[in-house]
């Protein structure tokens, strides 16, 4: 058991691997009072005050207590964070990081504007951690990837992956969690498919193009598919895109 566990988690790509690792450290860390809470949650005012800015990224990794929820957003921090890294983004590590920074930056954007805002001020400053809201972004953009999937909820009904983000927004409701960080997750995850996939189609330009910093920290090797040694190839006649 403890073998099959150990190749399980060697074999995820180092981006889910990292995060994975990180959040349960973090929040196992904190469960054990060796970590405090307190030094990890998103606190505009120390950030810009005492410049604590460790707290724009150690936000994303703490979940709360352990428990059943915690379970739960592990299971689709490992499953989808895994599913996009290995299939939408393959041999794109750099790009996959840039999704994650890019979905971070949106959601602590919004809550400091937000935070900002007469009469839901209060609520954004509810808002301590945002590590619920990137997973379910992660869940949004790979169910924009694979909209057609068909899935099953808890084996009471079936649906296709493209409503999967409001399946898990209507059973937070359903519970009574707050669906706040659902939201913000939606909204992230939606301002990155529009911005990546949607409005680069339209317009030919790509406004989120991984910098070239971000590429030279990522060493992706290359998708090469094996061809037979004896394998002829003849060259494929260039077609007319108006004839295609």
């Amino acid at each position: 058991m403890a073998q099959a566990v150990e190749e399980w988690y060697k074999q995820m790509p180092i981006i889910t691997r990292s995060y994975l690792t990180a959040a349960v450290v973090t929040t196992v860390g904190c469960s054990l009072d060796i970590i405090s809470p307190y030094h990890l949650y998103l606190n505009p005012k120390l950030v810009v005050k005492d410049y604590e800015i460790w707290r724009l990224i150690t936000n994303f990794f703490y979940f709360r207590k352990m428990d059943l929820d915690f379970l739960f957003h592990m299971f689709f921090l490992a499953r989808y964070c895994k599913l996009l890294e290995e299939n939408s983004f393959r041999g794109r590590t750099a790009d996959f990081f840039y999704m994650l920074l890019f979905g971070a930056s949106v959601l602590t954007g919004i809550v400091l504007v937000g935070g900002m805002i007469p009469y839901v001020s209060a609520s954004f400053a509810k808002i301590l951690f945002l590590s619920n809201s990137l997973t379910f972004m992660m869940v949004y953009v790979w169910s924009k990837h694979n909209p057609y999937i068909h899935m099953s909820f808890l084996g009471l009904f079936t649906f296709t992956a493209a409503y999967l983000p409001w399946v898990l927004l209507g059973f937070s409701i359903l519970v009574g969690t707050s669906t706040w960080v659902d939201l913000l997750g939606m909204v992230a995850g939606h301002a990155y498919y529009y911005l990546e996939d949607v409005y680069p189609r339209m317009t030919g330009r790509r406004p989120l193009k991984t910098p070239a910093f971000i590429k030279s920290l990522f060493a992706d090797d290359n998708v090469i598919v094996a061809q037979p040694a004896n394998a002829r190839f003849a060259a494929a006649p260039v077609q007319d895109p108006q004839q295609r």
